[in-house]
């Protein structure tokens, strides 16, 4: 039986939590976050949202159905260091290819386990999301050092860091409609969304701009989700302005739907914690009914910022009242803040991709 190894997770506030250590061996710094799903763990993993945080899991028992080839999000791990209660090593599930601590030893994501992940959240929603380490080195480092370097941490490039470098079509088996899909850290369950209505999507890397967006004919633009910052993405915001001028029909997921807001004249805040996990209820003001919703940001729309005569608040948050959504009134433009593609997570929002194919049928006409 393999011995087992200490583990440290070190806080910007200067607390050591001691556990045990799983995954990669070494150090990480990061943006330590936590998310509340019970299930989905390995759409957490690969979700390129998470870049450059450190993601702790408020369920206590992780793992439980492994880790299998057909429900990555992404190609690889973004994660910069993973926090859990328990790991399970015997997992069950006639699709499991490996477990989850095999998975973080392959894409070398220092882990933990072990420690009061309950004490941490209410930590996290105390004081506010904060900078921290990951390690399995801790009684070898300088931990002054170490310190200065979790204080001194934060997330930049993420965009640049997780965007595809190229181009590449994902074909439908009907071909209807031609959309392309500015790439900010996409989930593939985006994708899967669009090619089962008929959606022949054209993955393109986020520096794309909007001259090469409407050189390809496109029917519509779907703007991902992805990490870090929306302010930072100066360059994408100018060329997302040109395409709402233009009038080409676009839906916006999360940082999607922030880059559309910035565009638009309206700003964005950091929240205090964010929204992560597949239990949010989310108020749509039209429909008047509360879905529960999949989310992972940090940032919000600040909804008094939104210019009426442009667009309006279309959804809301049911716990803090921050926006969750925007229509705009005079292009053929909406976002959300959620993921109504719902990997993991509730489909309850999905109709908002056939309002989609609507529009851009509208549009067509």
């Amino acid at each position: 039986m393999e011995q087992k190894r200490k583990a440290w997770l070190v806080l910007a506030d200067g607390t050591v939590l001691e556990g045990e250590s799983f995954g990669a061996q070494g150090t990480s710094i990061g943006e330590i976050v936590f998310t509340t799903g019970m299930t989905g763990y390995q759409e957490v993993l690969t979700d390129p949202s998470y870049y450059g945080q450190i993601v702790t899991q408020t369920y206590p028992l992780i793992g439980n159905y492994g880790i299998n080839l057909d429900d990555m999000e992404s190609s690889a791990s973004h994660v910069r260091g993973y926090v859990v209660r328990e790991w399970c090593d015997q997992p069950s599930n006639f699709r499991v290819a490996m477990d989850i601590d095999q998975f973080l030893k392959q894409q070398n994501v220092v882990a933990i386990c072990g420690i009061d992940t309950r004490h941490l959240t209410k930590k996290i929603r105390e004081y506010g999301v904060m900078n921290g380490a990951v390690t399995t080195e801790y009684d070898r480092l300088d931990q002054a050092k170490l310190q200065e370097q979790i204080r001194a941490f934060s997330i930049t490039g993420a965009v640049q860091a997780v965007t595809c470098q190229s181009a590449r079509e994902e074909k439908s088996e009907k071909g209807l409609y031609r959309v392309v899909l500015m790439d900010f850290g996409y989930k593939r369950n985006i994708v899967r969304s669009l090619n089962s209505r008929g959606c022949d999507v054209t993955i393109v890397p986020a520096s794309t701009t909007a001259q090469e967006i409407l050189s390809m004919h496109p029917d519509g633009v779907m703007l991902s989700n992805g990490p870090g910052d929306p302010e930072e993405n100066v360059g994408p915001i100018g060329e997302i302005k040109k395409l709402f001028d233009h009038g080409v029909p676009m839906f916006g997921i999360c940082l999607g739907h922030q880059l559309t807001a910035l565009a638009t004249g309206a700003r964005t805040t950091k929240l205090k914690y964010g929204h992560r996990g597949a239990n949010q209820p989310v108020r749509d003001l039209a429909r008047d009914r509360t879905y529960i919703t999949s989310q992972n940001h940090g940032y919000a729309v600040e909804g008094e910022t939104v210019d009426p005569a442009i667009g309006q608040v279309s959804h809301v948050n049911a716990n803090d009242n921050t926006v969750e959504g925007v229509r705009y009134l005079r292009k053929p433009c909406f976002t959300v803040q959620f993921h109504p593609e719902a990997s993991a997570g509730p489909r309850d929002t999905s109709y908002l991709f056939d309002e989609f194919i609507a529009m851009m049928e509208k549009e067509a006409e």
